[in-house]
């Protein structure tokens, strides 16, 4: 292959060292110089001065986990282009693997222009999307200690659960609160529940007639602290996050959309909320000149079928995994979305379910939310909704021909004519 870049180096990047390979070609001959480096400040600042004495253009290393990530912040400040590549888009021929075969490895990719560089927002924006994980896996852990709490009541034969759809709501804190005060009487327990509640009196009395012990009061308490806990931590990251969403708002240029416009705009999609919107955009970034297409943000989250194909024969596949944090979120609005009543996505999810169960059709539903988010952030447009007789709309010859598609299958011979019409 064709040389493109004469001075280039490769990284493989571990927990305490880093092993450097710089490639150079001169005379139509390469040579190659490895050296490997800590993982310290010093031994990074060590390797970008010696990469930037070597006069390099490129340098290409692997995403391993958050190693890379102190590498990409110090090494950002030299003169040559970063590249951050996939680890399975460049991975070597098993069974001569070494260290400083790894690192020049990537050196001969990257000089031969065959490693693509992934994506890597700015510093805010990996703030914002480092606090945004935080929180959802605090809310997940919120979630766990009130299965733990339920399935604490559950050992003492009390069915709270059943009868209120939030344990953690007002009624359910106050009838737990009055439990570890010491009320047995299932009575006074159901006299606490509020009146809106649909359980009737005797349905509340049966929930709450149980044995709860000192031991299981023990228990609630503690799950309950650490519930509260995670409580107050939720509350100082959303604070976190609306400063460092002021931050961003402050550093854009006069006349381009702010960041919370932007999370307003994508709040106009159905099953999309605030936070949601917030979370999207700390993953995907504001600037879809990143991606040519709206294709490419599919295939990079992952919400877009692989392929396999073989001898012109086209093989089932599974969905790429993609951004895991990025594709549940779109799951879960896509789940909100279907339940609109006259939408697109309910009529997309209906008509793609008998086919293709409803996994797939609501990934189907989750890949229509992120084109559309993409077309709204690149042009600036508020969401569309193209109605639940979308599909009907359709051409009527194309709609013709699958009806008369679906009756072959059935054994039967069908001619369409079109049928003329009286004067």
């Amino acid at each position: 292959m064709d040389v493109i870049h004469d001075r280039v180096a490769g990284l493989d990047v571990h927990k305490e060292t880093i092993v450097a390979c710089v490639r150079i070609m001169a005379g139509g001959k390469a040579t190659r110089e490895c050296r490997t480096f800590d993982t310290t400040t010093a031994g990074l600042e060590a390797l970008l001065s010696w990469l930037s004495e070597s006069g390099c253009t490129q340098v290409a290393m692997e995403a391993t986990g958050v190693y890379w990530k102190p590498v990409w912040n110090i090494l950002s400040d030299g003169k040559f282009e970063l590249i951050v590549a996939n680890a399975k888009h460049i991975k070597n021929v098993p069974g001569r693997k070494t260290d400083m075969n790894d690192a020049m490895w990537f050196a001969d990719l990257v000089s031969v222009g065959l490693i693509k560089a992934s994506f890597v927002p700015e510093p805010e924006m990996q703030e914002l999307r480092s606090l945004m994980r935080a929180r959802k896996q605090l809310t997940r852990e919120q979630t766990r200690h009130v299965q733990r709490i339920q399935k604490t009541l559950e050992e003492a034969n009390i069915k709270l659960d059943s009868v209120i759809t939030d344990i953690m709501g007002v009624s359910g804190r106050r009838i737990i609160q009055a439990m570890l005060n010491g009320i047995k009487n299932p009575r006074k327990l159901a006299d606490l529940a509020d009146r809106r509640i649909k359980a009737s009196r005797k349905e509340l009395y049966d929930a709450l007639h149980g044995r709860l012990t000192d031991h299981h009061r023990f228990m609630l308490r503690l799950h309950l602290r650490q519930y509260d806990a995670l409580v107050e931590a939720i509350a100082e990251i959303d604070k976190v996050v609306d400063a460092a969403i002021a931050k961003i708002d402050a550093q854009v240029a006069a006349g381009q959309a702010t960041f919370r416009s932007l999370i307003a705009l994508l709040c106009t999609i159905p099953g999309v909320s605030d936070l949601a919107a917030t979370t999207i955009l700390a993953e995907i970034g504001t600037d879809m000149g990143r991606f040519p297409t709206a294709g490419h943000l599919l295939s990079w989250a992952g919400m877009c079928p692989g392929q396999n194909e073989s001898a012109g024969k086209r093989k089932s596949s599974r969905m790429r995994k993609g951004s895991p944090w990025l594709k549940t979120l779109l799951v879960q609005c896509a789940f909100a979305a279907t339940r609109k009543k006259d939408s697109y996505y309910k009529a997309q999810f209906n008509r793609l379910r008998g086919r293709h169960g409803a996994k797939k059709a609501i990934c189907a539903v989750a890949a229509s939310m992120l084109t559309a988010i993409y077309h709204m952030l690149k042009s600036g447009t508020e969401h569309q909704d193209l109605g639940a007789n979308h599909f009907d709309r359709r051409s009527i010859e194309i709609k013709a021909k699958r009806l008369a598609a679906q009756i072959a299958k059935l054994g039967y011979q069908v001619e369409i004519r079109q049928m003329t019409q009286a004067v």
